[in-house]
């Protein structure tokens, strides 16, 4: 409230109050840089920028440390040695890096603190080297982590790399209600929280709101639909502050053609992001625990189809499974021929699969002809699952028998209301095809 007013000086104030009584509040000290900036000290604010860089990286915090050398780059100074340390740590392969790490607990929020005057009557040459050396002093902190977590995209580069891409990175320091993302809008980029809090949610056709998450420090997102080329299923938008990290695609794209290591990397990334997804949401893996998932889904062939692709032809052999790993497939039946004049039968599109989503399973259980065709409606990644495993698998798990007969029904009649509303359609002379007189 006070930045917002232009009362710097009485913020800067503020901040250095709540450190005083809390000094393991590094977020706090990173509005004392921030300030010091705002009020021309170039100098202090980047000797607390780069102090807490180090604080972080070292104390299990690598996002709000990139957020740092990223605000030390807009300051000019140089940041390579940060980035060594960072890409050391947190790169593919660091021996650093566990699944398993303990990290600083977090400041409690509602702890009450002793009322700070703001009435701005302290000039602000004397509460900047207060502020200032007391967001230096990191005293308090005793000891750091031996082992630290894995940072989300980041961490899945070798240390090769790591420097470009942090040179590619963008930091948006966003206010609360901003939206980082909006449903329906093409993926230009993904995102990494370094501070504060977002909220994920869908709108839907009534304009009402349903929340699906609440995303802190390290939470990646967005990614999805960057992978797939889909436009956003949900929106994201910043609760009260946050310090978003921006991974663009273009910027990767560009990088990638000229390091050939990164290019290899983004690959894996997007390939493991996309199996994780589909594990996480598709019924298919439901029932297993995540050792048999991983031996499940090492049993699916991939394959890479261009659109246009014919993945399965109407009246064909069930081959097998198939899963929608990345792009979109559409599904379309021989539609009966018109009674008049002998009309050829024309293809009704039954439906448009994306990501996670099944097919194939009618004729498997029904042990029958494919009864529709599917082909790629744009470049895809399908899955494939050979009919005789997944006979065995329905055979060994009634569960999993269960949920393909349920979508066997459930398709059969979708399928039966689209096909009847085809045929109902006018004639191309306006009239109806069936024509029903209702006394």
């Amino acid at each position: 409230m006070l930045v917002r007013a232009g009362e710097l000086g009485a913020a800067l104030a503020a901040y250095d109050h709540v450190l005083a009584h809390n000094p393991l509040d590094y977020g706090c000290r990173m509005k004392i840089a921030d300030l010091l900036a705002r009020l021309g000290d170039g100098a202090g604010a980047a000797a607390v920028y780069r102090a807490l860089a180090l604080h972080n990286l070292r104390a299990g915090h690598p996002a709000p440390a990139i957020l740092c050398c990223k605000e030390l780059e807009r300051l000019g100074q140089p940041t390579d040695d940060l980035v060594a340390e960072l890409a050391s740590t947190y790169a593919q392969g660091a021996p650093a890096l566990a699944k398993f790490a303990a990290r600083q607990a977090p400041v409690e929020e509602t702890a009450r603190l002793p009322r700070p005057d703001l009435t701005g009557t302290e000039p602000v040459a004397s509460v900047a080297p207060r502020a200032r050396a007391r967001a230096l002093d990191f005293s308090v902190y005793t000891g750091y982590p031996q082992h630290h977590l894995p940072l989300a995209f980041l961490s899945e580069l070798p240390a090769s790399v790591f420097a470009p891409v942090m040179r590619a990175l963008k930091v948006q320091r966003l206010a609360d209600g901003d939206l980082v993302i909006r449903e329906g809008e093409p993926g230009v980029a993904f995102y990494l929280v370094a501070g504060g809090q977002v909220r994920v949610f869908a709108t839907d056709s009534l304009g009402r709101q349903t929340e699906r998450a609440r995303l802190h420090e390290a939470a990646l997102f967005g990614e999805m639909s960057l992978l797939t080329a889909q436009p956003r299923t949900a929106s994201v938008q910043v609760l009260g502050e946050a310090d978003i990290i921006e991974v663009g695609r273009d910027a990767l794209a560009a990088l990638a053609a000229e390091i050939p290591t990164l290019g290899a990397a983004l690959d894996r990334f997007a390939r493991e992001r996309l199996l994780k997804n589909l594990l996480a949401t598709s019924p298919l893996f439901r029932p297993f625990n995540r050792q048999q998932q991983m031996d499940l889904i090492r049993r699916f062939d991939g394959h890479e189809v261009d659109a246009g692709t014919e993945i399965i032809r109407e009246g064909g052999p069930g081959l097998g499974l198939f899963v929608v790993l990345a792009g979109e497939v559409e599904v379309t039946k021989a539609s009966q021929p018109g009674s008049a004049g002998g009309a050829p039968a024309a293809e009704v599109s039954l439906a448009r699969l994306r990501a996670g989503e099944v097919f194939g399973e009618m004729s498997l259980i029904n042990n029958q002809p494919t009864s529709a065709s599917v082909r790629a409606a744009r470049r895809s990644t399908i899955l494939f699952l050979a009919r005789d495993y997944f006979q065995r698998l329905i055979q060994a798990l009634p569960e999993i028998r269960r949920y393909f007969e349920e979508l066997t029904t459930r398709r059969g009649m979708e399928s039966q209301l689209v096909l009847g509303a085809a045929e109902q359609a006018p004639d191309e002379g306006g009239h109806e095809r069936d024509e029903r007189i209702l006394i």
